[in-house]
């Protein structure tokens, strides 16, 4: 009997695997549904069994779709382009939107404050500071960017900290193109010693020591 499962992708194509681990090959009269549609998705589950295909990506499982009946995903997706058609769906749409823009933007600047604070930059590099945090903000807090910034796990203050280090790791030092061991710990361990350099270098900065902007990594990346 069909029932709703969750599988990941078998071996040979157009089969699935279980938590049990076995293997099935989904009925002739299914098809499978990519992801990227909650709306969607959420209906046709709502019609009948579906076979829910996750991958694991490092920590996260990620969706690959869902194999359910070719009618129901069908029927599905007329009765839900029928609701898009709407002025009333479009106009909750346009408010959806606003609502989204204005929850990103406050936290946009919520972050920028966080990262400012983080930097404590001393008054003669304030100027500096103010524009490294908006480099750092910009390029860690787009929405779907899967960055340490969209996580809710940690506090604000402790992605700021975070957000600053990886800036600082991709565009400061040569770490992208390392070629590091495949041993356990070992790029944690680059990654802890990058952060100490850069800890470091963001301490001068804290004590208004003089530096030398051409030779500074952070200057030249901000130019």
């Amino acid at each position: 009997m069909t029932i709703n499962r969750i599988v990941k992708p078998g071996r040979s194509p157009g089969t699935v695997v279980t938590e049990e681990g076995d293997v099935l090959i989904p009925p002739d009269d299914w098809a499978l549904l990519p992801p990227g549609d909650a709306t969607l998705t959420k209906r046709v589950k709502a019609m009948g069994p579906t076979w829910l295909v996750q991958v694991k990506v490092r920590r996260r499982l990620m969706s690959k779709g869902i194999w359910a009946g070719k009618e129901h995903i069908v029927t599905a997706e007329k009765e839900i382009a029928v609701m898009r058609a709407t002025p009333e769906y479009a106009k909750k749409r346009a408010q959806a939107r606003v609502a989204r823009d204005k929850k990103q933007k406050e936290y946009v600047d919520l972050f920028f404050r966080e990262v400012v604070e983080f930097l404590d930059f001393h008054q003669c590099y304030k100027t500096l500071g103010d524009k490294f945090a908006r480099e750092v903000t910009e390029f860690v807090t787009p929405v779907g960017s899967g960055t340490v910034a969209r996580t809710k796990r940690i506090p604000p203050a402790e992605r700021a900290r975070a957000a600053v280090i990886a800036w600082l790791r991709h565009k400061t030092t040569n770490y992208d193109r390392m070629s590091i061991p495949r041993v356990k710990g070992q790029r944690r361990e680059v990654r802890r010693q990058l952060a100490i350099s850069s800890l470091k270098l963001l301490d001068q900065y804290r004590k208004g020591q003089d530096i030398e902007d051409t030779s500074c990594p952070l200057q030249k990346s901000l130019k």
